[in-house]
């Protein structure tokens, strides 16, 4: 398949996208959709200015994407979990024009204004009515990352890039022969944008996108794994994707032989480090459980493991086009899969800082085994160095922490001091009484420079709505650090 034409993949696509049992867009539909959005951007856009989308889940949102990409116009969507000031960021760096959205009330307080619609559309398009800079050329989509601090950043991507990704999943997935997949994660996160809508068009899949309240997910950090374990046999989905934290609210939800997981042939599983006890339950489940690897600035996923290439501990090996080393300091690099550039260094035709001739630095740290598979040792930039000089990513530690099954979420620290120090938030809060014996069998398992001697348990999870938590679930660390660091008081483990 041309994997750098999104037209050919529209023209080739046999499958449907189906928001509700009764309610679906057959491929020709589809076409006609796109065919109708083409016609109303051509009539209305601003030329050189980006088109942006604020929507729920939905089939409209495919058309729309598929359009702007015909037109190689610029597509932003937007995060609805984003706040107002890290919305207008995004609009005023990207020169967003229109806004595509079903929300009309908070598009008005961004500064669009409805327009007249000739077009059939189930949401509003609206325009804004002070422009910013135009969109630097030759860039289809940008995806802007929560980031751990300050102003998200926009990572730019062509056409090209982004199709080589999902041609590579349907080349790693093509056995399976999966003919329905449910989207479980917002369009607006690149992995089901690209994964769940690109893989599934190239494998013929349906893609199943109803609204994320009826997946379970509401906001950035709200899931019901009850509601989403019924939506999956409701529609009988055969591939899903999900973030560690989803997959532990699953298996805490159901029972080994649960009817309702029955349909699943591939779950796929990142963005974060997933608990090598997570995956041992999940195959004592018998569930179809793979991690992968994955960051935006490789148009989303960079390894995979498969039925037919797997191994535990891993994120499994790179994808088709993708290579990946480890430097002598333990670094991660990418060749064959990077994106553009940053928006502001595009914008400003500042030097990149993102790449070493082909290769991409990731700042993450990891290992290559002799079979060629990847294990992911943690960030670069969390690296701790202990007063005694010894070197621990704090991923390792919390890794054994959360495999107890005990902790939702845990994070350590240890910069310059003797030993560590844990945040911690109980998955149960009645079980703080068993907290002292996890801890005990945890530091059993480390050696004595990398020992919790310190914790603290945590009120509240750490959430994108209290800032200590990014959308996919990564830890802000250093906003958890000052919540809380002056509160450990000597408690010791």
């Amino acid at each position: 398949m041309n994997t750098e034409n999104f037209k050919f993949l529209l023209g080739e696509y046999s499958g449907r996208v189906i928001s509700s049992l009764d309610q679906s867009l057959s491929a020709s539909q589809l076409r006609s959709q796109v065919q109708a959005w083409v016609d109303y951007l051509q009539r209305t856009q601003a030329t050189g200015h980006a088109v942006a989308i604020l929507a729920d889940n939905c089939p409209a949102w495919i058309p729309l994407d598929m359009a702007c990409a015909s037109l190689n116009i610029p597509l932003v969507p937007l995060p609805s979990f984003f706040t107002d000031q890290q919305l207008e960021h995004a609009i005023v760096e990207a020169g967003i024009s229109t806004l595509v959205t079903d929300h009309g009330q908070r598009g008005q307080k961004l500064g669009f204004v409805l327009t007249p619609q000739d077009l059939e559309a189930p949401m509003l398009c609206m325009r804004r009515v002070k422009l910013g800079d135009a969109t630097p050329p030759n860039i289809q989509k940008i995806t802007f990352t929560s980031g751990t601090t300050g102003d998200p950043k926009g990572v730019c991507l062509t056409q090209a890039q982004q199709l080589a990704v999902a041609s590579g999943l349907n080349q790693a997935t093509a056995s399976l022969k999966i003919e329905r997949h449910l989207c479980l994660l917002p369009f607006s996160v690149l992995l089901e944008n690209i994964a769940g809508v690109y893989a599934p068009m190239m494998a013929g899949a349906d893609i199943i996108c109803p609204p994320l309240e009826e997946t379970g997910l509401k906001g950035a950090s709200s899931f019901d794994a009850n509601q989403c374990l019924n939506t999956i046999e409701k529609y009988q989905a055969e591939s899903i994707i999900l973030l560690p934290q989803m997959l532990m609210a699953l298996l805490q939800a159901s029972a080994p032989g649960d009817p309702r997981l029955k349909s699943l042939k591939f779950i796929a599983v990142g963005g974060g480090k997933v608990p090598m006890g997570l995956l041992t339950l999940a195959r004592m489940f018998s569930l179809p459980v793979y991690e992968g690897y994955g960051l935006s600035e490789c148009a989303s996923v960079v390894c995979l493991n498969t039925p037919a290439n797997t191994k535990p501990g891993t994120v499994g090996k790179p994808i088709a086009g993708v290579q990946v080393r480890v430097d002598a300091n333990q670094e991660i690099w990418v060749k064959g899969r990077h994106f553009s550039g940053y928006l502001h260094e595009l914008k400003t035709n500042s030097e990149p800082t993102h790449c070493v001739g082909e290769w991409l630095p990731t700042g993450d740290l990891g290992a290559l085994d002799e079979d060629g598979f990847l294990s992911i040792q943690g960030r670069k930039k969390n690296l701790i160095i202990t007063g005694f000089g010894r070197n621990i990513s704090p991923e390792w530690p919390e890794g054994i922490l959360l495999s107890t099954g005990l902790f939702l979420q845990a994070a350590v620290f240890g910069e310059g001091q003797t030993g560590l120090a844990a945040m911690l938030v109980l998955r149960n809060p009645t079980d703080s009484n068993k907290v002292q014996n996890a801890l005990d069998t945890v530091n059993a398992q480390l050696p004595d420079y990398a020992r919790i001697v310190q914790h603290l348990l945590v009120p509240e999870p750490f959430s994108f709505n209290n800032g200590l938590c990014t959308a996919n679930g990564r830890i802000r660390r250093d906003a958890i650090w000052h919540a809380y660091n002056s509160q450990l008081n000597g408690e010791t483990a």
